[in-house]
């Protein structure tokens, strides 16, 4: 005679919160304090479940984001379902300015498969990875999409699942909040993005992604000369990643970060010291492996950081060494960091009083920005031009305002 089915409702919801085994939610339930094993759980999941003690019902119903009867199980007579208190509340408000709604702490309505969450994880990849190349007014749109999208699953899903999409959904905001930040100059709309982020990285219980939040909001008071602000935000970052297996890369970036905020506010000595760190980290720091979406780091970008903050120093001689080194090493697709590096390479030659060989790098700059826009790169640009003032009557520095006062660069400068 064939078996019966069993209660497929719990199996179908414990699949899909992603408890792939008997064991996993068992040791899920466990883990909030309760004293449940496999054997319990294949009781629950037969033919005839027995009703579940109070505070299981609310570790089920909080577990798997659906009532008891819905789980598939029949009070007994008499009896009313435990009301599901909460065991871990997420943060209130997520992404609230992005949906313009709170998402609750676990939805009521139907729960999306597991599969949903690697679904959506593979289109945040790919924004990712266009990122480096894509046109950043595109891609925004895009990016901002899909965040809204995550926002609405995580009311349809529970327990792995919705940790895996919170994370791929906080990584979303993050690449939004850099857009909006680096590519667009948008600083205001970037932190408020970025705190979608870290809301979304406590949803996951992601410490490594939240000190990549928190560092870069801490780039937005740094970069407005707020010092105060940028390192009480370093402070967080660096916390969060104390409590997750941080890679010898992320700590040296948080270095980095937190030089770029100190040159910004006048203290390159201490920014120096800084970078200086960084280097060591890299090179004797933890071998653990960094996250994927560490992608916007290198030793070669340490080195960047590293002659920016020389060159604001007064150390021309290193700053271009330091610099020129770093162009050589770049890789191909690093084309936004590249307007950057020539921006401040035609920096250390407008200071060092040579001007064509600053308006040499400065065109160079601004032929990779006519192919691939990047705002914190243009910034560098006009900071040059204001610099060879002096000189504004030589050739080459008309030449160079020729290209940068021409048709397609002006208008992209101002609608960008």
């Amino acid at each position: 005679m064939p078996r019966p089915a069993g209660n497929t409702r719990l199996r179908a919801a414990r699949v899909a919160a992603g408890y792939n085994s008997q064991q996993a939610l068992a040791d899920a339930l466990t883990a909030l304090g309760l004293s449940v094993g496999e054997r319990q759980v294949r009781r629950w999941e037969s033919p005839n479940p027995p009703w579940p003690h109070p505070d299981c019902q609310r570790a089920l119903v909080q577990l798997l984001g659906q009532d008891m009867q819905a789980l598939g199980f029949t009070p007994p007579d008499g009896r009313d379902e435990a009301r599901p208190g909460p065991i871990r509340r997420p943060p209130a408000g997520i992404l609230t300015a992005v949906t313009r709604t709170a998402v609750p702490a676990r939805a009521q309505a139907a729960i999306q498969p597991a599969t949903v969450a690697v679904d959506f994880a593979a289109v945040t990849r790919s924004h990712r990875r266009m990122y480096w190349s894509v046109a950043p007014a595109e891609l925004h749109p895009s990016v901002l999409a899909h965040a809204r999208l995550g926002c609405t699953l995580l009311n349809e899903t529970a327990g792995d699942t919705r940790k895996t999409l919170a994370a791929a959904l906080a990584e979303s905001c993050l690449l939004a909040g850099r857009i909006e930040f680096f590519d667009l100059r948008e600083p205001d709309d970037a932190d408020a993005t970025l705190l979608h982020a870290l809301q979304a990285a406590g949803e996951a219980d992601d410490p490594l992604l939240g000190a990549a939040v928190l560092a870069h909001m801490a780039f937005i008071p740094g970069w407005a000369g707020e010092r105060e602000k940028a390192v009480e935000r370093m402070v967080a970052a660096r916390t969060y990643a104390r409590r997750g297996e941080a890679s010898a890369e992320l700590l040296a970036w948080l270095d980095a970060v937190e030089a770029e905020c100190e040159t910004r506010c006048g203290n390159t000595r201490t920014a120096l010291h800084l970078i200086g760190h960084g280097e060591d980290v890299l090179a004797t720091g933890p071998e653990h492996t960094s996250p994927p979406w560490l992608d916007w780091f290198s030793a070669a970008r340490l080195a960047a950081f590293k002659g920016n903050t020389q060159l604001k120093a007064g150390h021309l001689p290193q700053a271009r060494e330091t610099l020129t080194q770093v162009l050589e090493e770049l890789p191909p697709e690093s084309d936004k960091q590249r307007t950057v590096v020539l921006g401040d390479l035609a920096a250390v030659e407008a200071a060092a009083g040579n001007p064509e060989k600053a308006c040499r790098y400065a065109s160079l700059a601004l032929d990779q920005l006519a192919a691939t826009w990047y705002a914190t790169g243009m910034d560098r640009i006009r900071e040059v031009r204001r610099s060879l003032a002096p000189h504004q009557h030589e050739p080459c520095v008309r030449d160079l305002d020729d290209q940068l006062y021409g048709w397609t660069t002006t208008v992209s400068a101002l609608t960008r």
